[in-house]
């Protein structure tokens, strides 16, 4: 900040910027910005007046007033004793005068501002001197300009913990020796200056000891405040307590009711962002309110609003420090009425996230015919959606490792069932498959035991884990088997082929999803046994069989025609094309692979027509049209690049690369 300060910069200006506030939360270091931002000006020549400084300390039990300030300014400037005037008016005129004369340009750093009504009165009454305000909010009486401080980058916090390690030791490794544990607390750390101030202190004393054991001791807590004010070091370079949790408390207390409540709700939502109809649900309000009490947490620097989130009030998105999420939580834990608050609070978004996320898998499943999904009009909104809210989403999920909301967590699991592979987020898949399992085990339902185990293994084979897959298929099965669920059942004799076929053992997978077509066939389940006849062309093909592999293909993609499902459409023809390939009939596939991509394209399945580019490229290559199979490898790899598969666009960019020119 320190170029706004230059007195050229009345030069370029029309008016000369006189005001400037650095605001941000408690510890996140703007009296020490402030001051060297002072120091630095000085020995620039540009302040040759001095600077004056107070401390309003805004946020303590007992703020400063402005009378009390103008005392301690008056008296920095020599007026003292029989000189100063009698009233608190003549006073405020007399500062006026002093700095309206001092022809030396001069510096005023108000610092710790809670309310306007502590600075507003010391402001010169002259645009010759400048006005540096320091504050947890943003002022908004008088027109400013804002320095907005944020958390250190990591990698900068790593350097600060190092710094101090080393002006007190230069010999001290731990930073070179212990780079992971050192990242994980200034972690643990938030990135926040003050904290990692504390933790210096406390590593500079326990110099005998290494970083990992303090990272073990704030991990065994799970509450950095409670380890870092336990010991903290004392005081700073400016006199001030170098403490984590009162800082937080004396911001939390200043807070009318309705901003402490959304404040301790949102320290509660899933995830480490979350959309604003989503704190809605939290605080049981409606939109337009929260989004203004929103906008004043953020005014005080306790939420940030995230870049990019901006738009309508539905689309924006919040966060909260890791620090300030923490000491909230604490406080709700605090007391068994703000308890109970707060579990009623997390019952509400749970099922704000069941009702819309089962409205966006209908989306995206829908078909034809079917009724109509609530809110969401096409599958872009829904997708829209869903990635937007999809860590807190994901989190909701592991709740169900409570009893009490163990069951609204099995069904939500079963939302996402259809977006978390769509998106490839294989990862999120098994989590929330796992916590799903859980919590089937916790409410007692058999059935949604078996359609965890059944979510499980789809999520462990996409992620090329088959026989871990294989094994939990397995247990659907029988736990299907055991329920006399036929539908089910051939559900999971289904998959336990696919992953059969994964493993390699195309002769059981065989057998697996004839018992799943078969088991269709007398249910009279034509569309599921359209997907069985598929896996099985798929495991025929597998074993060498490529004509029945056709025959089956064919009949999936007719049953699929005929319900109207275009998406399973364009698998069928991509997979009947691959079967054809196989045959030696070569124009067929092309053909198949060509309805294939056209209706892949339609649902922006990249992935999907990634996979059917390729295999037309490896068509094109056999039957030696290079130029074709070259543009047609790197379409695919283009594909593959907007499906999030990189792997799978590097081998296409490779095969590119390798034809002949």
């Amino acid at each position: 900040m320190l170029p706004h300060l230059s007195p050229d910069q009345d030069d370029t200006a029309a008016l000369p910027v006189l005001i400037f506030a650095v605001t941000g939360m408690g510890g996140i270091g703007k009296t020490a910005l402030a001051v060297e931002t002072a120091h630095r000006a000085r020995t620039q020549g540009w302040f040759p007046g001095g600077t004056l400084f107070v401390d309003l300390r805004g946020y303590d039990d007992d703020p400063v007033t402005a009378d009390q300030a103008v005392l301690a300014l008056l008296d920095a400037l020599g007026v003292r004793d029989r000189d100063l005037p009698t009233t608190s008016e003549r006073q405020y005129d007399a500062y006026r005068a002093l700095l309206a004369e001092r022809r030396e340009r001069m510096l005023l750093i108000l610092d710790n501002a809670s309310d306007p009504s502590q600075y507003l009165p010391l402001l010169p009454g002259t645009d010759h001197h400048r006005v540096l305000i320091t504050s947890r909010d943003r002022p908004d009486a008088l027109s400013v300009r804002l320095i907005d401080l944020e958390a250190l980058d990591p990698d900068d916090s790593v350097a600060l913990v190092t710094r101090a390690l080393h002006d007190t030791d230069e010999r001290d490794e731990r930073p070179a020796r212990e780079p992971d544990a050192l990242r994980e607390l200034t972690g643990l750390c938030g990135h926040l200056p003050l904290a990692l101030q504390i933790a210096s202190g406390m590593l500079r004393r326990r110099r005998h000891r290494d970083i990992a054991s303090l990272v073990a001791d704030i991990r065994d807590t799970g509450d950095p405040t409670a380890v870092l004010d336990r010991s903290s070091p004392g005081t700073d370079l400016y006199g001030r307590s170098l403490v984590l949790r009162p800082v937080l408390e004396t911001s939390y207390r200043r807070l009318p009711p309705d901003e402490a409540r959304l404040l301790r709700m949102l320290c509660l939502a899933p995830g480490a962002e979350t959309g604003t109809e989503a704190v809605a649900a939290l605080a049981d309000l409606d939109t337009e309110p929260a989004l203004s009490l929103l906008e004043d947490l953020a005014a005080r620097h306790l939420v940030a609003p995230v870049r990019g989130g901006h738009g309508t009030a539905s689309a924006m998105r919040w966060r909260l420090h890791d620090l300030v999420r923490g000491f909230g939580v604490g406080v709700v834990a605090g007391g068994a009425g703000l308890r109970e608050e707060g579990e009623a609070a997390r019952e509400r978004v749970l099922g704000f996230y069941l009702r819309w996320a089962n409205a966006a898998g209908d989306r995206l499943r829908w078909l034809p015919g079917r009724e109509e999904p609530e809110r969401f009009g096409d599958r872009g909104q829904a997708l829209a959606w869903l990635d937007g809210e999809r860590a807190g989403l994901v989190a909701a999920v592991s709740w169900g490792r409570e009893e009490r909301f163990a069951a609204t967590a099995v069904r939500l699991a079963r939302c996402l069932a259809e977006y978390l592979p769509w998106r490839r987020y294989f990862d999120d898949w098994i989590a929330v498959a796992e916590a799903a399992l859980e919590a089937a085990r916790r409410a007692g339902g058999r059935l949604d035991e078996a359609s965890a185990w059944n979510n499980l293994g789809l999520a462990l084979r996409n992620a090329d884990r088959a026989g871990e897959a294989i094994d939990a298929h397995t247990r659907a099965r029988d736990l299907y088997q055991a329920t006399a669920d036929r539908d089910s059942e051939a559900i999971a004799w289904n998959n336990l082929g696919l992953a059969l076929q994964e493993a390699g053992r195309a002769e059981e997978a065989i057998n697996a999803h004839t018992r799943a077509r078969d088991l269709y066939q007398a249910t009279a389940d034509r569309y599921s046994g359209a997907m069985a006849w598929n896996n099985l062309g798929i495991a025929l093909q597998e074993a060498g069989r490529a004509e029945e592999a056709i025959d089956a293909h064919t009949r999936a993609r007719d049953l699929f025609q005929a319900a109207g499902d275009r998406h399973r459409e364009a698998m069928t023809w991509h997979n009947l094309g691959i079967a054809l390939r196989t045959a030696g009939r070569a124009e067929n596939a092309i053909e198949a692979y060509g309805k294939s991509l056209e209706l892949r394209r339609e649902f922006e399945d990249w992935y999907g027509a990634g996979q059917t580019l390729y295999n037309l490229a490896v068509t094109c290559e056999a039957a030696d049209h290079h130029a074709a199979a070259h543009a047609t490898y790197l379409q695919a790899a283009d594909a593959f690049t907007r499906a999030n598969a990189p792997t799978e666009a590097a081998q296409a960019r490779t095969r590119a690369a390798e034809l002949p020119e």
